[in-house]
């Protein structure tokens, strides 16, 4: 008989969490070991039950779904890591296979084909929602810095520049010049459409 798979699942919506679990529980293979409902919870739980599989959601609190991923890759590289997404956002998946991820799928997949990816990358295999993957190829590379995502994100609470400078402990006209070119970089009027237009690819 095989072992039993065991899964911590990342997800901070509490009803998605508990109808995830209660569907995978429903596997003879596969064990929710941990649930955790924030990105910075993931590592330390994942270090603790010594889980096979980590299936982590993008938007959580703390620490992003992608973010958890690239440090347990770091710090776990023996674990296999699923992203679940409800935001089918080609940019996000490329962002997602950078970090280490195994596999992408959308949350409205039906329950079997997750619990099967859960075995496919616990067999080395790669699993990549077939429409997400062709828009990632469409869409093209993410066009901005590090830097230039850096300071999108933290103007998307409409702070100034002054307050971007003193919070990225940037100069003013530094910053000014980043929010440019990444305007001028995603074609588009101003900052606010330029924090838009990134989160609705996935570049954020």
């Amino acid at each position: 008989m095989s072992r039993t798979i065991k899964v911590l699942l990342a997800e901070d919506q509490s009803m998605v969490r508990e109808a995830l679990a209660a569907l995978l529980g429903l596997e003879p293979d596969i064990e929710v070991v941990a649930q955790v409902a924030r990105g910075d919870e993931v590592l330390a739980a994942a270090r603790a039950l010594d889980v096979d599989v980590a299936l982590l959601d993008i938007e959580m609190p703390g620490r992003t779904g992608i973010e958890a991923a690239a440090e347990l890759h770091k710090e776990l590289p023996r674990l296999k890591l699923v992203i679940l997404t409800t935001f089918g956002r080609p940019g996000y998946l490329r962002s997602a296979m950078e970090a280490g991820a195994d596999a992408f799928l959308v949350k409205d997949a039906p329950a079997a084909q997750l619990a099967e990816a859960v075995r496919k990358v616990l067999a080395g295999e790669r699993v990549i929602d077939p429409t997400l993957a062709a828009a990632a190829l469409a869409g093209g590379a993410n066009p901005l810095t590090d830097r230039e995502r850096e300071i999108l994100r933290a103007a998307a609470d409409g702070s100034t520049n002054a307050e971007l400078a003193t919070t990225l402990h940037l100069s003013q006209g530094t910053v000014r010049n980043y929010l440019s070119t990444a305007i001028q970089k995603l074609a588009v009027r101003n900052r606010a459409e330029a924090v838009r237009t990134a989160r609705e690819k996935g570049w954020l």
